[in-house]
Formats: structure tokens, C-alpha cells, sequence
């Protein structure tokens, strides 16, 4: 239960970081996902809940 507090809390500081340092960019990356297909959208989402999947796996063998 630790783990997921943990992960949780990165993923909120991360994306607080994001909207505090560079809000321009985000509204820019906002309005270019509106212009991709929805298919697009749910690839790059697969692929990033892959690429978290494995990071998580990788820390659990480096035995965090």
C-alpha cells in the first residue's frame, strides 16, 4: 500500500511541475491532441501505461 502512496504522490508532484513551470506548453500539447484521431490518442496512452509497466517491474527487480 506504501508502493502505490508512493507512485501516486510522484505522479501528483510531476504533474503539479508540469502546470507550474511550463502551463504554456501543456495548453499547446492540449490543443494538438484535440486535432489527433481518437485511435492515435489510445495508442500513445497504451503505450505509456506499457512504459510505466515496465519501469515499475524494473524498480521492483532493483528491489526498491
Amino acid at each position: 500500500m506504501s508502493l502505490l502512496l508512493l507512485a501516486l504522490g510522484l505522479a501528483m508532484v510531476l504533474e503539479g511541475l508540469v502546470y507550474a513551470l511550463a502551463p504554456s506548453l501543456l495548453e499547446r500539447l492540449l490543443e494538438t491532441l484535440r486535432t489527433l484521431p481518437e485511435t492515435a490518442i489510445r495508442q500513445v496512452g497504451l503505450l505509456v501505461a506499457l512504459a510505466g509497466l515496465i519501469l515499475v517491474w524494473l524498480a521492483f527487480q532493483l528491489g526498491v
